[in-house]
């Protein structure tokens, strides 16, 4: 794992780097998602045989429910468990998430009131690459089920037996055994067997990532949920503890970027020494192995406030404040979620804490938060308004639409009078 000094020159690579791969994505995705809209199932079906060693014609795009109550009589109660325990704290963040009904009497004769109504579809994306991601159908389908959403698709390449066995857990009839760009072109525009949801949920690959950007003139979705991104930032802690979690993330993928910012030498090398240990233990087709090596670093900065200002405009998808957290907390401005102290590991709220790890990345934890319940509505505004309430507003409406040119909205009102 490098040490780098953090430089412009070096901030200025780091973002970079993220912006270069995007563009290589968008344009993969851009191809794969024509082909879709032009083939349907048939593109499908040969990505799914090229890229997941998949034989839809045999198998089917769907998996059935015959398959996923089998699959629930292979796991055993401890898996049982720690789903129902994962779902259960998820569901209990997502309720206090979820936006409520509410009216306001703004003046005399003039009530505005927010209806909050669920999402007619969406599409949940599972990512399945090495291993289905069970955390992930469990962050995304509880907060569907808490908004009240009644279409819910879920896709993933290669749904295995615990994937489908938490399907059953969590209310889940079927699941769609396509993944990647093609996936997200499916949801979004729909083929004769997969039908067009409103809005995708769902982290994925950098091309899942890109997919879902390009479709979303057309289709809602979520936020750009792309390769995992980790900072641990620091002064002092625990070295093996440091170590594991950047570890932790950066067995995601290959192109996971994990990176300690610290303004101390020695807990610098003392972390770069662990990972290398720990690294050993890890089976060496762990993505770790590449991830590390290609894009992991520690960023040394001249200072602790250095620091933060580097995190907050990197603004990471984790970012873990192992010592002195609170007082490095009030000076965070940019993160999708934030572990508190040297007992937060961020193996936690991957799976289990409740607080939902769909977030953003790429940067985007600068202008918006990680999902939420709230993601699954859409809240509407009801204006009531009363004869009284006419004759207040009347006058100071028709007095704005002429300042703006617009005649017919003063008519509007004055024909009324």
């Amino acid at each position: 794992m490098r040490i780098l000094k953090l430089t412009p020159a070096v901030e200025k690579k780091l973002l970079r780097a993220r912006q270069e791969r995007d563009r290589e994505a968008e344009r993969i995705a851009a191809e794969i998602i024509a082909d879709v809209r032009k083939r349907g199932d048939a593109a499908l079906i040969d990505y799914a045989a090229q890229f997941d060693g998949l034989d839809l014609r045999r198998e089917g795009i769907w998996s059935t429910s015959r398959e996923i109550q089998a699959a629930a009589k292979q796991v055993g109660p401890q898996f049982v468990r720690a789903v129902e325990h994962a779902a259960r704290n998820v569901r209990r963040v997502a309720e206090q998430q979820l936006p409520r009904d509410w009216s306001l009497n703004v003046e005399p004769g003039v009530t505005i009131r927010n209806l909050v109504r669920p999402i007619d579809s969406v599409g949940c994306y599972i990512p399945g690459g090495r291993f289905a991601l069970v955390s992930t159908m469990v962050m995304t389908v509880v907060p569907a089920k808490v908004a009240g959403v009644t279409n819910l698709a879920v896709v993933c390449p290669k749904p295995n037996a615990e994937l489908l066995a938490a399907a059953n857990i969590l209310g889940v009839q079927k699941i769609a055994r396509i993944g990647g760009a093609q996936a997200v072109a499916a949801l979004a525009y729909g083929t004769k067997s997969v039908a067009h949801v409103d809005k995708i949920f769902g982290p994925g690959n950098r091309f899942v990532t890109a997919a879902k950007q390009l479709v979303s003139a057309d289709c809602a979705i979520d936020l750009p949920a792309g390769p995992t991104e980790a900072i641990v930032l620091a002064s002092s802690g625990n070295p093996r503890w440091i170590a594991a979690d950047l570890l932790a993330q950066a067995e995601h993928a290959p192109d996971a970027g994990s990176f300690l910012v610290t303004s101390s030498t020695k807990l610098a090398a003392a972390v770069q020494k662990e990972v290398v240990l720990q690294l050993e233990k890890l089976p060496s087709t762990n993505p770790a192995h590449f991830s590390m090596r290609k894009t992991g670093a520690i960023v040394l900065a001249s200072s602790l406030e250095a620091a933060c200002a580097f995190s907050n405009r990197f603004a990471p998808e984790h970012l873990s404040l192992p010592s002195s957290p609170e007082s490095l907390l009030k000076k965070i401005t940019a993160a999708g979620t934030v572990f508190l102290g040297p007992w937060a590991a961020q193996s936690f709220g991957d799976y289990i804490t409740g607080s939902n790890h769909v977030l953003p990345t790429g940067g985007w934890a600068r202008m918006r938060a990680g999902l939420s319940a709230a993601d699954f509505v859409k809240c509407i505004t009801v204006q009531d308004i009363s004869e009284r309430g006419f004759a207040n507003l009347a006058n100071d409406a028709v007095t704005l639409a002429r300042a703006e040119g617009l005649l017919a909205h003063a008519n509007a009102v004055d024909v009324r009078r």
